[in-house]
């Protein structure tokens, strides 16, 4: 078969397993996506989304978004963007939103590799975190980690000088494979020094999937990493 012609099939970091959708989160994407949501295709123009010009987070994955509407709203003076490529998740973001009046948190429903290839600017984030992404276990699966030297190149560019790359796994051999990755990336320094995991930073709420697993001896590791 000639393949010179086919398209290029790129590697992907997750599966399309989202569960059941509620009531309440579909009827969250019909209604409330439109005002917070932004085009998965586009250039995002931060001071034409937010009216103002302010620190500006993005976090990668970020479930059912729980942590990210804590966040945003300990931080008002800041500006968060949300990617989430399941929709149970994204409903559930849109209805914390919603009940807690936030506005300084939009959301783009797609792939996170997407997005950074086409929607942000260069050096034009603050903050990226990338909290419990799957670790894929299986050594004939770890191609499939979103954490690769690619990909972290492609934050890197996102990212003004002095800003932060924040990762967080409770996998240890992921763990251990973020610090060899991130190791390796000439613009990033480990804030926490060479070869070690940092403290869990006060910004980053404690989930209660991880509270529960602290209860049952599981580790967690953050890694911060600052552009330079």
């Amino acid at each position: 078969m000639n393949t010179e012609n086919q398209p290029h099939r790129t590697t992907r970091s997750y599966v399309r397993r989202e569960g059941r959708i509620t009531r309440a989160q579909q009827q969250a994407l019909e209604v409330l996506l439109p005002h917070y949501g932004l085009a998965a295709g586009q250039p995002v123009d931060w001071l034409k989304t937010f009216g103002r010009r302010a620190p500006r987070t993005m976090e990668i994955g970020f479930g059912n978004g729980t942590s990210l509407a804590a966040m945003a709203e300990q931080e008002p003076e800041s500006d968060f963007l949300g990617i989430e490529v399941h929709r149970p998740g994204v409903g559930h973001l849109l209805l914390e939103l919603e009940r807690r009046r936030l506005s300084n948190v939009r959301v783009i429903h797609a792939d996170a590799v997407t997005v950074i290839e086409r929607c942000i600017p260069e050096q034009s984030l603050d903050r990226v975190l990338l909290f419990f992404p799957d670790p894929w276990p299986k050594k004939r699966h770890h191609k499939r980690r979103i954490v690769q030297p690619d990909f972290i190149g492609r934050v890197g560019h996102t990212l003004a000088t002095g800003g932060t790359l924040h990762l967080a796994t409770d996998w240890e051999d992921y763990a251990r494979y973020m610090l060899v990755v991130m190791s390796t990336a000439a613009e990033f320094r480990n804030s926490a020094g060479k070869g070690r995991f940092s403290p869990r930073p006060a910004s980053r709420p404690l989930t209660k999937f991880e509270h529960r697993g602290r209860q049952l001896g599981h580790g967690v590791w953050d890694l911060v990493f600052e552009k330079i």
